[in-house]
């Protein structure tokens, strides 16, 4: 006899949790069959860096990346689902520093704390295939690959102005300056002259750009920003001459404005400058203070435009006026040819500057409209401009570029915004570079049979300089080629090298064989089908990965020029943020809200200001710990509130209440189980499923409006969506609860439809549905089962995302048929953890539901 479903007692996570994750890993539930048939599919999330701690934004991306991992195992894919560390990097090194703990200890420990934690959340990865970038093995390939690099052209070294972190007391590349600082420390950036190792990334400028365009599973914006950042340029170089007759080379994109042009201006690191500023103060003084900025192009565009009059004349081309040159802080050497000749009137950088040196403004090109404001930058006909006059912008930009090589002082060119990437930083917890420097030989690569060159555990951190460059044994060796007295390289190599190409080392089956890029099981795996990871790095790893990739296939590694299949960028955790007047940040159990909605410090009744949800971060106090969450709620809880509501690709307001709000779903689904346990629900009843036409109607409408959440779950899955998964999930066990009492009676159709119920929920939450289906007899573990299939024939039930909204307010969606009624929409929309958390446990006073449409609550 069924038991009375309200008495069942809540579920108890901590032993079933704890339970099934020793099960996984003593079967090796999730270990990868590189012998199967099957078709494969690797699914990855971004690489994780041992901090110390898991935060909720790692529990996002990789509860996403492990439901799309689980559901391609059940649909019969053999997968590859692995997890490592991208452990070398400064944070270890300045933790050593202040804690005196080694970095290789500190990181190991880290690692082991993080691993546990991914393991309590239930993660369904193949650890036999995990390892850490600091691993000896790995980063003794490494080096093999920058060798390869070397000999290849695709490493070199030269004198370079670089982005010095006086932090953290290295070098960064452009990518890693955000407005002007240290991506890392934040820190202002200095420029500094230093010899660097380069990786030629423009080698393959031109493919990087061209291949976006073969990636349709990439989000635009991705694309966009990568598009931008390699900054493709067609225009053409002209010489411009000194009255002295020195020559000036410039580069331009729009050399048609060139009868516009009312001054030059030049990088403060163009030669000539530099002999300039030898005989002049003015200009000395002034490129001893740009170089106390980043050299990074985006800092530089937010720099007040400034400049100094070198006091020389040059000549136009066309008409010989005599323009002036102007040493200015806008203009870049590592981009064109470092000078530029400015036309005001259609620049607005050139503008800017014009009015502050008081500088003519010439039009040349007028808008079809009408006469704009300057600077305008648009197309239109030409003026002022002598044998282009009438032509439109682009027939002009052809004539003038063949005018200018017709008459000597001009080349069509092709410049791109991409540098070359270095890779140098000055710090010990990185890969060494296997290069040593010989008086008589110069630059030495090693040879393969002298790697690994180990990093020396005895070193000293004194927060000055780098520790290999202070070592006092290590770094002098002896020259492979000559024999003689020889220096090793004393940089290591920037992280993103590490984590340029960690994507292939998975794939290997046997990497203790030496070869961590075994082309068999490259092709085997390659490429990445799912890649799932934050946006911030679209012009960082993504960029560098994929430049890997094509470097990787130069020399021989591999045949896949692009790593990544299909990329999923999903949104930050956000989290409300708390301060007092003083603006000192607290703690959200620091404050209680006050019956009028305000919210005061508990503690002293101060007056609380209740900031927007940001980014979670310790500084601001509105971090949420995971560990604390599973710890009272459980990891299939967690699991289901950071994929329920929200589009994952946006951002996530965390909520308790809504967290609550799953934690009850949660053991709603478990009271289910149980209650249908106690019915006679099981294994055994499913082979006797009768027709669904011959069924009862009540009975044979929950099937088939069951075959429609199957559809609707799976669509959703296959979309990322995975906000309405949890929603038509939601709606098919509400389905099942409002027919309770027939589940007795129907055994067979009930065993049916709670079988694939438990199959659709495995993939957010895995540890419950483990447990219901071995408790209801189910052979095997559910994560060995199949995907639900759904009876087409009966999906003719038209049904409609209904939005549900809370004062006006849209916070959700719920999956209902186009005609069902207020009483039944109402109670599947008060179910949302959304709606819980806008309502505050308030009943609404008023409800506007219009049929098919919407339905709105106002407490």
């Amino acid at each position: 006899m069924p038991i009375d479903i309200s008495e069942t007692g809540p579920y108890n996570f901590s032993s079933t949790e704890l339970k099934w994750q020793d099960f996984w890993l003593k079967n090796d539930s999730f270990g990868t069959d590189y012998s199967s048939s099957k078709q494969k599919y690797y699914v990855l999330e971004m690489f994780m860096y041992p901090s110390g701690k898991v935060h909720i934004g790692h529990v996002r991306n990789y509860t996403i990346g492990d439901i799309i991992a689980r559901y391609k195992r059940a649909k019969g894919f053999t997968v590859l689902h692995p997890a490592g560390w991208d452990a070398f990097g400064l944070p270890a090194e300045n933790a050593a520093l202040k804690s005196g703990m080694h970095p290789d200890d500190l990181t190991r420990k880290n690692i082991a704390v993080m691993k546990r934690q991914m393991l309590s959340l239930g993660f369904s990865y193949d650890w036999k295939r995990e390892f850490a970038t600091c691993d000896k093995e790995y980063y003794a390939f490494q080096q093999k690959i920058f060798l390869a690099f070397y000999k290849k052209g695709l490493a070199f070294k030269k004198k370079s102005e670089v982005n010095w972190d006086p932090v953290d007391r290295c070098v960064l590349a452009n990518e890693q300056v955000i407005d002007g600082c240290g991506w890392r420390s934040g820190a202002p950036v200095e420029k500094r002259m230093l010899s660097q190792w380069f990786l030629k990334t423009t080698e393959f400028a031109d493919e990087l750009l061209e291949e976006l365009d073969n990636l349709p599973g990439w989000p635009e914006k991705v694309k966009t920003m990568q598009r931008n950042w390699i900054g493709k340029s067609e225009g053409c170089s002209l010489i411009f001459k000194t009255e002295d007759g020195e020559e000036i080379t410039v580069f331009s994109t729009r050399p048609e404005t060139v009868f516009g042009a009312t001054f030059l201006a030049i990088s403060p690191d163009h030669p000539l400058t530099g002999r300039l500023a030898e005989t002049d103060g003015r200009i000395k003084a002034f490129v001893e203070n740009f170089k106390k900025g980043s050299v990074a192009q985006e800092f530089l565009d937010k720099q007040e435009k400034i400049g100094v009059d070198t006091g020389l004349r040059v000549r136009h081309p066309f008409t010989d006026e005599k323009l002036p040159v102007y040493v200015a802080n806008f203009v870049l050497m590592n981009y064109g040819t470092g000078a530029i000749f400015a036309t005001p009137a259609h620049d607005e950088r050139d503008y800017a500057f014009a009015l502050k040196y008081g500088l003519p403004v010439k039009r040349v090109v007028d808008s079809p409209q009408s006469i704009a404001e300057l600077p305008y930058s648009g197309d239109g006909v030409m003026v002022n401009s002598g044998f282009l006059d009438g032509l439109s912008a682009v027939e002009a930009k052809e004539a003038v570029i063949l005018k200018l090589c017709e008459i000597g002082v001009g080349r069509r060119k092709v410049f791109f915004r991409l540098t070359d990437w270095g890779v140098s930083r000055q710090r010990y917890w990185g890969c060494p570079i296997p290069i040593v420097r010989c008086d008589r030989c110069g630059i030495v690569p090693l040879e393969e049979s002298d790697l690994p060159v180990s990093l020396p555990a005895d070193v000293t951190f004194s927060g000055s300089g780098n520790p290999l460059d202070n070592h006092p044994t290590w770094k002098y060796t002896k020259c492979p080629r000559c024999g003689g007295d020889a220096i090793r390289e004393t940089d290591t190599l920037d992280t993103f090298f590490d984590s340029s190409w960690y994507f292939l080392r998975f794939c290997v089956n046997d990497p203790n064989n030496g070869n961590l890029l075994e082309k068999r099981d490259i092709a085997r795996w390659m490429t990445v089908d799912q890649y799932i990871g934050g946006v911030e790095h679209a012009i960082l790893h993504l960029l560098y990965a994929r430049f890997f990739s094509k470097a990787l296939c130069e020399c021989g590694f591999i045949d896949v020029r692009e790593p990544f299949e299909n990329l999923f960028t999903q949104g930050m955790v956000c989290n409300a943020t708390y301060r007092r007047e003083n603006g000192d940040w607290l703690f959200p159990e620091e404050v209680r809200k006050k019956p009028d909605g305000e919210y005061e410090v508990a503690a002293t009744g101060e007056k609380v200001i209740v900031g927007h949800f940001e980014k979670m971060s310790k500084s601001k106090k509105n971090v949420v710990d995971p560990d604390e969450i599973v710890k009272n709620y459980g990891a299939d809880a967690l699991r289901v509130f950071i994929v329920s509501d929200t589009p994952p690709d946006r951002d996530f307001p965390w909520s308790d209440e809504g967290l609550e709000g799953c934690w009850r779903f949660i053991n709603r689904v478990w009271r289910l189980f149980v209650y249908m346990k106690s019915c006679g629900i099981c294994a055994e009843e499913c082979s006797r499923m009768p027709k669904a036409d011959d069924l009862a109607s009540d009975i044979q409408k929950l099937y088939k409006d069951f075959q429609r959440t199957i559809k609707n779950v799976t669509d959703s899955v296959e979309e990322r969506a995975m906000n309405k998964v949890m929603a038509h999930i939601r709606d098919g066990v509400n389905s099942v609860y409002a027919l309770l009492e027939e589940a007795e009676a129907n055994k067979e159709v009930f065993s049916v439809i709670v079988r694939d119920l438990i199959k659709l929920l495995a993939p957010i939450a895995p540890h419950i549905c483990e447990e219901a289906w071995s408790m209801l007899g189910f052979e095997k573990s559910v994560s060995e089962s199949s995907w639900p299939e759904y009876e087409k024939k009966y999906l003719e039930v038209s049904v409609i995302n209904l939005p549900v909204q809370v004062n006006g307010k849209l916070r959700g969606t719920i999956v209902v048929d186009i005609d069902e009624d207020e009483k039944s929409v109402s109670e599947k929309a008060l179910q949302l953890p959304s709606v819980q958390a806008a309502l505050a446990g308030r009943t609404p006073k008023k409800t506007i539901f219009i049929k098919g449409r919407i339905i709105n609550f106002a407490p």
